[in-house]
């Protein structure tokens, strides 16, 4: 679970932990966004070279629970019909 804005430090903070889950190839990988306020361009850089290294090895990134605001930004970028999006649960 992401607990802070994904943005500018904070992507370089999570790349390694998140690019280290990926190279373990699981079928399915979710990013927990519900506790993050906001996200950056960086950050939705980072998603996306996630989903392609998933898709090479038939996985796949899911982002779960995305606030708002977050989910108007993967809008603005366009990456929101690209990007797998989960609801709260």
């Amino acid at each position: 679970m992401v607990t802070e804005a994904l943005d500018g430090a904070a992507v370089e903070r999570w790349r390694p932990r998140l690019s280290a889950a990926a190279a373990l190839r699981p079928a399915r990988l979710v990013v927990d966004l519900r506790r993050s306020p906001r996200i950056d361009a960086a950050a939705i850089g980072l998603l996306l070279q996630l989903h392609r290294d998933l898709m090479r090895t038939d996985g796949r990134l899911t982002l779960r629970a995305p606030v708002d605001r977050v989910r108007r930004m993967l809008g603005l970028a366009r990456v929101d019909h690209v990007l797998e999006v989960e609801e709260a649960r």
